[in-house]
């Protein structure tokens, strides 16, 4: 009889007490249940923002960007995709609104996309210098001229049929390729009527830059890079810097907020808070010591106290969330 009293009290009093519980948590404004055995119960999404970065492949085969990124990812909590392209269709990708952050190398196409009102917030953070590569055996003998003599030169002897001396471009409208053009400009030529296919000598690759040493170090010829590049895959190539001095050859990268009309302010806000880690002075000091360990030389400089020697904003906040022509 006491066994039969006492079991439908226990169940009672289980039931009052867990009325309670559920009772006291909606005056509480509770929305959860209570967890067993101390297990955490998640009550909201914890999926992070995602954020994409069209990038120049210097940038991305040099590894710098996947140094970066985790930094930024834990900063901001957010995902950072990279899609990396030659400037020209890094531009492209950005000027039809497909990615939120654009990061290049290549001035007067930078300016252009700006003007069109594109992009905001452009900074420079970095820069390195081209350099030209080839033989060891420097077959045109231009070691050490300056870059235009040097152009000039291959191009005379690459006519000539002259054995071992060619040259390989880019040839994707890249920064790099932009920088050979200019070079090719200030040499007297015009690029399009008398290089481009003038000749078995010059090979267009249609490649990101990595591509390109790698065909130009199994052609033995030379070709046009930035130093960061080079230094990275220079354990896989036969080739050799042989011009590595000029004012023509300075190599700056930028970074720009990209903007269309109907982009959202999250993104945009991301995308600014993305400009100001690359100049933040931490960002400025893990760039400077950037590939030392590895190359015993880092392979971008900062741009951190350099702006008025380049002419570039590099040290005001990103705080434009629509541009100038808008």
């Amino acid at each position: 009889m006491r066994l039969m009293i006492l079991k439908p009290m226990k169940v009672c009093v289980s039931i009052f007490l867990s009325a309670l519980i559920v009772v006291g948590a909606l005056f509480c404004g509770c929305t959860t249940t209570v967890p067993s055995q101390g297990t955490p119960i998640p009550t909201q999404s914890m999926e992070k923002s995602k954020i994409l970065l069209a990038t120049t492949t210097s940038l991305y085969d040099t590894g710098l960007l996947d140094y970066l990124e985790p930094m930024f990812e834990e900063k901001y909590n957010v995902d950072l995709l990279i899609t990396s392209q030659g400037t020209g269709k890094a531009i492209e990708i950005a000027t039809r609104g497909d990615c939120d952050i654009l990061a290049v190398h290549s001035p007067s196409q930078e300016e252009a996309f700006m003007a069109g009102g594109h992009g905001i917030n452009r900074r420079c953070f970095a820069y390195n210098y081209f350099i030209i590569v080839g033989p060891a055996n420097d077959p045109a003998g231009i070691r050490d001229m300056k870059p235009e003599d040097a152009f000039m030169k291959i191009m005379t002897m690459g006519k000539a049929n002259t054995p071992g001396v060619s040259f390989v471009s880019r040839g994707d409208n890249s920064g790099t390729h932009s920088a050979e053009k200019n070079i090719w400009k200030s040499a007297g030529y015009n690029y399009t009527a008398d290089v481009q296919k003038s000749g078995n000598w010059y090979i267009e690759a249609g490649r990101g830059m990595g591509e390109t040493l790698q065909l130009a170090s199994e052609k033995q010829a030379y070709t046009l890079t930035d130093e960061g590049t080079y230094l990275a895959y220079k354990g896989n190539l036969a080739l050799v810097p042989v011009i590595e001095q000029g004012d023509i050859l300075l190599n700056v990268y930028s970074v720009i907020t990209v903007y269309t009309p109907t982009q959202p302010s999250e993104k945009i806000a991301m995308a600014n808070n993305f400009v100001d880690f690359l100049i933040s002075p931490e960002i400025q000091a893990a760039i400077a010591e950037f590939g030392k360990e590895k190359y015993s030389k880092n392979l971008f400089t900062p741009m951190a106290g350099e702006c008025s020697q380049f002419k570039c904003d590099c040290t005001n906040p990103a705080t434009a969330t629509t541009p100038a022509t808008a």
